[in-house]
């Protein structure tokens, strides 16, 4: 199908309450990042390395990319979403392209959520180590992410192949 159809096909349940999730926990995190900005140094981590070390500080004024970069990658994914016509099928047909449709489209709602939620967590435990709260990210927390984000694509790939 090199003109794939457009369908009207309303969002699931499990969407609407996985944006509504992550939006109240987007929220929150930029609530929190303004309660406490007046308590963080004027230098905060600005990178970390795989182990989850501070290897590079910077102005606190930089933690404000985390929520900005989150929010635009929510806009796009999210109009992305609305055009699953436009994402790339293996042996797409008139039988399955509701289910590939929904499927694609879940792919890119589970992913889009994932990471405007890693940046909110990152912004966070950021503010943390600023703090003096903790020392760093942790040696778990890129190989968590990594089988988060890596384990959802491979889940919604799997099934569509199905």
């Amino acid at each position: 199908m090199n003109n794939k159809p457009v369908l009207d096909i309303p969002k699931s349940s499990f969407e609407k309450t996985l944006d509504i999730i992550t939006a109240l926990i987007f929220l929150a995190g930029i609530i929190y990042t303004i309660v406490i900005w007046g308590q963080l140094p004027d230098q905060v981590p600005a990178h970390y390395n795989a182990a989850g070390d501070v290897d590079r500080w910077g102005s606190k004024w930089e933690l404000i990319l985390l929520p900005i970069i989150a929010a635009l990658l929510a806009v796009f994914l999210t109009f992305l979403e609305k055009h699953p016509e436009w994402h790339n099928y293996i042996k797409l047909n008139e039988n399955n392209i509701e289910f590939q449709y929904k499927n694609s489209r879940m792919l890119l709602n589970v992913l889009k959520n994932e990471c405007v939620l890693l940046f909110t967590f990152l912004t966070y435990k950021t503010e943390q180590v600023a703090l003096g709260n903790i020392d760093s990210l942790g040696i778990t927390f890129l190989p968590i992410f990594l089988v988060i984000l890596f384990g959802s694509m491979a889940f919604f790939i799997v099934r569509s192949l199905r």
